[in-house]
């Protein structure tokens, strides 16, 4: 058996208990040591359900320990990091919670979970100086509506048919209340300065924050907010998603 073959064997049967133990794994006496290496298997999958706990605070507080250790686990088996960096890992973990039954009673749960992937982004990403209201008021009113904004480095926006930025942000605190009202949200994760912030979106300004995400002109995002709101207000729109740091400076 050639050395790549041999690896994915050791793989396969330490992520599944159910494949037969690798060649090689023996005891002293030369018979196979299937004890020790079910510990070894228990000890990597220990590591990487922590990691994902880690990873995913609020999503392993909504389901409780026990169960997330449970999905965690059944994600690992077919999931290895793909990086040493273990901050990195589970990427993809909202996809996996979006088809894992178990968890399909929590529908909001998936973009819980891609909210705390933001929030990590946000944490390790570039530091840069945001977007100014004045580089806006220096642009001639005549071009203003051709601009093009770039997020800033930190920023993420999600979107969702939940109140994912309420459940999230109640769930810092050592006493959880539910939300308000059960209603839709949009939720602009950034850090502008030193915190990363996760900031709810008024209803009315989520359509041209998405479109302005979605590298849309100015006049563009404005025009598919007024079609989604006819109360929508484009200063105030723009004014408040500047002041909170969401863009990157105007190219020179």
């Amino acid at each position: 058996m050639d050395f790549a073959t041999s690896q994915a064997s050791f793989i396969g049967a330490l992520l599944h208990s159910d494949r037969p133990l690798p060649d090689g794994i023996t005891t002293a006496r030369g018979e196979a040591d299937t004890a020790r290496f079910a510990v070894y298997r228990n000890n990597v999958f220990v590591g990487l359900t922590r990691a994902l706990a880690q990873n995913f605070p609020v999503t392993a507080r909504l389901v409780g320990s026990d169960f997330f250790a449970a999905m965690a686990r059944i994600y690992a088996q077919d999931r290895r990091p793909s990086t040493p960096l273990m901050m990195d890992y589970g990427r993809d973990f909202p996809e996996f919670i979006a088809q894992f039954p178990p968890a399909q009673a929590l529908a909001y749960l998936p973009d819980i979970a891609r909210i705390e992937i933001a929030w990590r982004r946000a944490y390790h990403a570039a530091d840069a100086i945001p977007l100014a209201l004045a580089d806006i008021a220096a642009i001639a009113p005549a071009s203003l509506g051709d601009l093009r904004l770039v997020p800033h480095p930190s920023a993420s926006l999600i979107g969702s048919n939940y109140p994912i930025g309420s459940i999230w942000n109640a769930h810092q605190q050592e006493m959880v209340r539910p939300p308000a009202s059960w209603q839709p949200e949009t939720v602009l994760i950034v850090r502008p300065e030193m915190t990363v912030e996760v900031i709810v979106l008024a209803a009315r300004d989520a359509v041209f924050a998405a479109a302005l995400f979605g590298a849309e002109t100015l006049a563009e995002a404005a025009e598919a907010a007024l079609v989604d709101d006819t109360h929508f207000d484009f200063g105030t729109a723009l004014t408040g998603l500047i002041s909170l740091g969401a863009f990157s400076p105007l190219a020179p």
